[in-house]
């Protein structure tokens, strides 16, 4: 565990935390090699230049970026506007190079767009159709992907729809290539068995390497080099001699050049800002980024790679996430990432040459696979149904048409619901509210209704008040709140909190949720008003008879977690937004709170939610240093540079062995851990403990625990307890 003091930046923090970038941009390395070569072959483009634009990413924008842990690539959103591009001006060497003209001008705009504070804009866009649009591309990326994993020539493929893709899948599979299918097969495997492997030691391990150190030397005993086609390898050729000034502008006068501009700039920048928003919730210190000139960094960055002859480049948001559980602390680590890159490209091109395609297409297909997976649908579902209506529709028109046309749709579509459910035409654009202060309180009094197109006008009048305030939000005169607007709500309780004030609604009991997702949205009923209606599940059944057995408060309700769970370990590169299912009672140990919490993993569409049961004991009335406690595997020795050094004791090698344990304060740590705590944690089941500001968090399993369970944990963080108090009246 390491400090939580906001890292240094700029070359400070080079000094000060460069083991842990290095070693995080290392594993972020691993991971963007064969994804950025993947990408870039889907895209029509030489493959290398896809690690030449993550190179830039990396070397160049890292420097000027407005957010400090996302890494700058390729990303498999601009497959299609790439691979589209390409296509259109020519196809070949020529559509390249043309194709390479656009991505500078689009770069352009973006910096000047990033000048001109458009970063907000990206409010304006409901998240339903931008889902809707990136798992459309998914869908399109595995109609093409599919083929080349079958070993079918893709010059077959070339100027097909995604539609006529699909159906020529039953004659690729007639006609596949045995020896090449196994290793797409082998590949796809390893892609979605690795993450099924219980332990944590499995889950640092990128998927992507695996993949590499699997299939090449496969495909070396294979002889595939001299045995299968050329289109079945991965070729890099004189990779240094190609860099230079590619770009052509020719086109510019054209209806296509700008067509695809405008797609570039609409896709790239959405994609960049939405990505670098997530991050910022999985930053274990609770940095802000600023958009705008994240933006203009990227920008920046698009423009000269695609001068170079690169693609262009966004916040990518599942090397990002990566990048923070591998302990990134700093930008360094995006530099280190584009650093190890170069190295590759100048001294291992030759074993590059080894990777057989069909190991990059199986890549391809798992990242299709993730942003148009059935979870996304039933994600969607349960914010509500017109979401869903809204996400399928845009999924439709996007691979029927093209992206601009389909998240046009979803616009169109979440306008007709907004127009239904009766607002205005005067307030879907302009957002009604009153602001008023007295002391250190702020009221706003929302008026009419608060949604996505009116979002920006929101997001003014809260930037201008005081987060470090008591913050109350009125809606007694609203009438409709969408889902954009609750999640922007969601993000502003949490800002506040960080700032150290708060964040009170008033008048949602007057609302009624289109699902029981927290952040769906809600309109105003006037039969849900002084009407409360609680329908336990089976769950929290079991749990109030518990409750009542034990003489234990129960309080069933989901509700934010708030900085309840700030700074613990478990935090770090999650979330906790909220909990329920709370039990809570007092003993000599302190108060104990037991609660089902709701971790999120990852951000966006590499989000992963996992339900734990989590004590939480408070009130202890003793001074207990700060540590985290877990039971030992493999992955703890080597990823200790990572987490924190691992505190062994000599005279208790079973203890040392049981557990991986590390703290802040190395000698506080070990004068803390007596010889009766230690053999108590020896004797017992293994269980993970985290301790800040004097406050314990106890989970037995990465899961939900039943009542019989719950009884255990309770009775062991109080043996926990009464043992420190012992420890405490002997010192004295």
């Amino acid at each position: 565990m390491k400090t939580l003091d906001i890292p240094n930046d700029g070359f400070a923090g080079l000094k000060q935390n460069w083991t842990n970038d290095a070693i995080s941009g290392f594993l972020v390395f691993l991971l963007a090699l064969p994804l950025s070569l993947g990408i870039a072959k889907a895209s029509e483009f030489p493959p290398a230049m896809g690690v030449l634009t993550a190179m830039v990413g990396g070397l160049f924008v890292s420097f000027f970026a407005g957010s400090r842990l996302t890494i700058k690539g390729p990303a498999a959103g601009l497959i299609t506007i790439c691979a589209g591009a390409v296509t259109e001006m020519g196809g070949g060497t020529e559509g390249w190079k043309l194709a390479l003209g656009v991505i500078v001008v689009a770069a352009l705009i973006q910096v000047v767009f990033g000048a001109l504070k458009f970063g907000s804009l990206s409010d304006f866009f409901p998240h339903s159709a931008v889902h809707g649009m990136l798992a459309a591309i998914g869908i399109i990326i595995f109609s093409k992907q599919i083929h080349v994993l079958l070993g079918i020539d893709p010059g077959t493929l070339k100027g097909k729809e995604p539609i006529e893709l699909f159906e020529m899948i039953p004659n690729s599979i007639m006609h596949e290539d045995p020896r090449v299918t196994l290793l797409g097969i082998i590949s796809l495997l390893i892609i979605f068995g690795l993450p099924l492997l219980k332990g944590k030691f499995f889950k640092k391990i990128p998927a992507p390497v695996i993949v590499l150190l699997v299939t090449i030397p496969l495909a070396w005993i294979m002889d595939f080099k001299h045995t299968e086609p050329a289109f079945d390898m991965v070729k890099i050729g004189n990779f240094w001699q190609n860099v230079g000034i590619n770009a052509d502008f020719s086109m510019i006068g054209t209806f296509i050049f700008w067509k695809y501009v405008i797609m570039f700039l609409f896709v790239n920048s959405l994609e960049s800002l939405l990505t670098v928003k997530a991050i910022d919730g999985l930053d274990p210190w609770k940095r802000i980024s600023n958009p705008n000139k994240d933006l203009m960094a990227v920008g920046a960055g698009n423009a000269l790679s695609g001068l170079l002859g690169g693609l262009p480049m966004i916040s990518e948001v599942a090397r990002s996430s990566a990048n923070i559980n591998f302990g990134a602390r700093t930008r360094w680590s995006n530099f280190f990432h584009g650093f190890f890159l170069l190295v590759a490209m100048l001294l291992f091109i030759p074993v590059i040459e080894m990777i057989p395609n069909t190991a990059l297409a199986a890549l391809l297909i798992a990242v299709g696979y993730r942003l148009a997976s059935p979870n996304e649908f039933f994600k969607t579902y349960k914010i509500g149904s017109e979401q869903l209506v809204i996400f399928v529709v845009t999924i439709i028109v996007t691979v029927s048409t093209d992206l601009l046309l389909g998240v046009g749709a979803g616009i169109v579509m979440k306008f007709i619901f907004h127009v239904l459910n009766g607002v205005s035409f005067n307030n879907l654009f302009k957002a009604q509210y009153e602001v008023s202060h007295q002391e250190n309180e702020f009221f706003i009094k929302v008026k009419g209704s608060a949604i996505f197109s009116n979002l920006i006008g929101f997001k003014k009048a809260f930037s201008k008040i005081d987060h470090s305030k008591k913050i109350v939000v009125d809606f007694s005169e609203a009438h409709l709140l969408d889902h954009s607007f609750m999640e922007y709500l969601h993000h502003l309780e949490e800002e506040t909190e960080h700032a150290g004030g708060s964040v009170v609604s008033v008048g949602f009991d007057r609302f009624k949720p289109f699902s029981k997702h927290p952040l769906a949205a809600r309109k105003f009923s006037a039969d849900n008003v002084n009407k409360l209606e609680i329908k336990l599940s089976p769950r929290q059944l079991e749990l109030r008879k518990f409750a009542d057995k034990s003489e234990w408060t129960f309080f069933p309700q989901q509700v934010r977690s708030g900085i309840k769970y700030k700074d613990f370990p478990i935090q770090n590169g999650n979330k906790i937004p909220f909990e329920q299912n709370t039990l809570s009672t007092y003993s000599n140990a302190g108060k104990l709170e037991v609660s089902d919490i709701i971790l999120q993993e990852g951000a966006r569409q590499s989000q992963n939610e996992i339900n734990i049961t989590i004590l939480q004991v408070s009130d202890t009335d003793t001074v207990i240093p700060d540590f985290a406690l877990e039971p030992e595997g493999l992955w703890s020795k080597l990823f200790e540079s990572i987490s924190g050094k691992d505190i062994d004791f000599d005279n208790h090698p079973i203890f040392s062995k049981k557990y991986y344990l590390r703290g802040v304060n190395e000698k506080s740590v070990r004068d803390f851990f007596s010889d009766s705590i230690i053999q108590f944690l020896e004797n017992r089941e293994e269980m993970h403990i985290e301790c800040h500001r004097s406050r314990l968090i106890f989970y037995k399993k990465r899961d939900l625990l039943e009542p019989s369970e719950i009884l255990y944990i309770s009775k062991f963080a109080e043996e926990f307890i009464s043992l420190i108090q012992e420890k405490e009246i002997q010192t004295v």
